[in-house]
């Protein structure tokens, strides 16, 4: 009986060991793409020297492929390496955009806005309001991992639930859903930047442009799908099956401490601790879903100055000869106003920070937002460092013109197997899947992904938008249950304090419920837009025209 036992607990630690083994044999993103320009590089070369040339089909061009490490290629590298780090478009489109949220983020803005949205819900709801916080809560970047799981927990105790489901669930949410949000956010224009970056490989190709918005349509249905799904699942299979394996409710106060520090109203730089920190009779640092008289007063205040920005906006762009329409007098295909997507953004989030900060006193000087903006920036740091090397790889890959060559290639290919419709985006989708249980970081798979599929699925008649949308799908599901995830470490402690004797199996078992129906209706709803035609965001289509 326990040699049964043992032999199936084995099984499943040794395919968890094999994951992680794997993804530990990988290098960091930057050596990974380090080493993919040298291997392009060095293909490229081959390649030019044996002649290869590929012609684009509907344009009678031929483009010869040229190699880096050849007179003409070394010149354009020394000359041009500046400019394929600063012209790295994600650059221009995130900082922006992350200087706003971080303020919105460090005055306490948005950690109230969550609260709130856990504090109002009656207790048959909390678990779909954990699902839609969860699934929204990119908007805080990786900080949505720390604050919104032990939050959940706190709030389904106070209601008389099991903690343990809302701790779990809101994590799952918040990394099987992390890649869609109900506002955009500054992953979606990260991932705009780089899809538009790398259609420089098809020259002359007649697309619609991909901004932070072009997703917008299919991300509020998605958030709105995973939410309810994720509040089914918590409600119907994750709190029952605690309860019935007798997981204690009891609820360790101090696993919650530290976390909320940085979110705290008077400490939005976490400067008195760190995650972890703290101690039970810590109470002043303890996470609380009720909000303070002033932090409501600042929601208050925060939400009316967006509505004033929004009426603002609205009176600009609708008034007769505005400067934000195009040519036609219209905003559709292109026109100042979509354009225009990074500053809105970046007006809504800094000026709602601002208003929330003032009110509650986290923004008492200009001194204080700059100092809220450089940490963002901070924070980010590991990102500005791999852009260098990411945006030297999509522009070798785009001057080569070997991304040219595998597009049309891996078309022509899956042509000839019949692979063309629903079914291709399909099978991308489980290799973005599967590739997510190893890159872990969301820029370094999509530059990877980006720079041979868009450009294949464009020469099969889709549009970049589309299958920036088919990315979303498989890059989320599965970055809950791979050990590489750095945050299944915090969560792992914070469920030891129910569960002493738990593992990262125990974890990773946990969310295993969420990914395959996550998966499947985020697939299905790709696949109504997909069949209907439908548009994926403003002026973004399916079907190249």
């Amino acid at each position: 009986m326990s040699t049964t036992t043992q032999g199936k607990v084995g099984i499943g630690q040794r395919l968890l060991d094999w994951v992680e083994n794997v993804g530990n044999k990988l290098p960091e993103p930057f050596t990974l793409f380090l080493g993919l320009f040298i291997i392009t590089g060095l293909v490229s070369t081959a390649m030019a020297m044996a002649g290869v040339s590929v012609t684009i089909p509907g344009d009678d061009e031929t483009i010869a492929i040229k190699g880096l490490f050849t007179g003409e290629g070394l010149s354009w590298l020394t000359t041009t390496m500046g400019e394929n780090y600063l012209g790295f478009p994600p650059l221009a489109t995130v900082l922006p955009i992350l200087l706003a949220v971080g303020v919105a983020e460090k005055s306490g803005m948005l950690a109230a806005a969550v609260r709130i949205a856990f504090g109002r819900s009656p207790r048959w709801l909390l678990p779909y309001a954990v699902g839609f916080v969860g699934v929204t809560g990119s908007i805080m970047s990786d900080s949505a991992f720390i604050i919104i799981p032990p939050l959940a927990a706190l709030v389904f105790k106070a209601a008389g639930r099991h903690p343990m489901a809302g701790l779990i669930g809101g994590f799952a949410a918040t990394g099987a859903g992390y890649s869609t949000s109900i506002v955009p956010t500054s992953l979606d224009a990260l991932f705009a930047g780089i899809t538009t970056s790398v259609m420089d490989t098809l020259p002359n190709t007649d697309f619609t442009a991909v901004n932070p918005v072009s997703n917008y349509y299919f991300n509020i249905a998605s958030s709105i799908v995973l939410a309810i799904v994720a509040g089914f699942i918590i409600d119907r299979l994750i709190e029952p099956n605690m309860i019935r394996r007798g997981v204690p409710r009891e609820y360790a106060n101090a696993g919650a401490q530290g976390l909320a520090k940085e979110y705290r109203a008077d400490n939005p730089y976490g400067e008195s601790g760190s995650a972890g920190g703290g101690g039970a009779e810590d109470e002043d640092s303890e996470i609380r879903a009720e909000l303070e008289p002033q932090e409501k007063r600042g929601l208050i205040w925060a939400v009316l100055a967006a509505l004033l920005l929004t009426a603002l906006i609205l009176f600009s762009v609708l008034i007769p000869n505005s400067p934000w329409r195009n040519e036609d007098g219209g905003f559709l295909p292109e026109s100042p106003l979509l354009s225009s997507i990074v500053f809105i953004v970046f007006a809504y989030f800094m000026l709602m920070g601002v208003v929330y900060g003032f009110a509650v006193r986290t923004v008492r000087s200009m001194n204080d937002l700059v100092r809220m903006m450089s940490q963002s920036i901070i924070d980010m740091m590991s990102f500005l460092i791999l852009a260098f090397i990411l945006g030297q790889f999509i522009a070798l890959f785009n001057w080569t013109g070997i991304g040219s060559w595998i597009a049309v290639a891996g078309a022509s290919g899956l042509e000839a197997i019949g692979l063309t419709g629903f079914a291709a985006v399909i099978g991308f989708m489980l290799l973005a899947s599967v590739l997510n249980l190893f890159i872990i970081s969301g820029s370094s798979m999509w530059t990877l992904m980006a720079a041979v599929f868009v450009p294949l699925f464009t020469l099969l008649g889709y549009e970049p938008a589309f299958i920036q949308a088919g990315f979303r799908v498989g890059d989320s599901a599965t970055q809950v249950i791979t050990p590489l995830n750095p945050y299944m470490i915090v969560l792992l402690g914070l469920v030891r304090r129910y569960e002493p004797s738990a593992g990262l199996g125990t974890v990773i078992s946990r969310m295993f419920p969420f990914v395959i129906p996550f998966w499947l209706a985020w697939a299905a709803l790709l696949a109504i837009w997909y069949f209907f035609d439908l548009p994926l965001g403003p002026g973004n289509g399916i079907f190249l025209n």
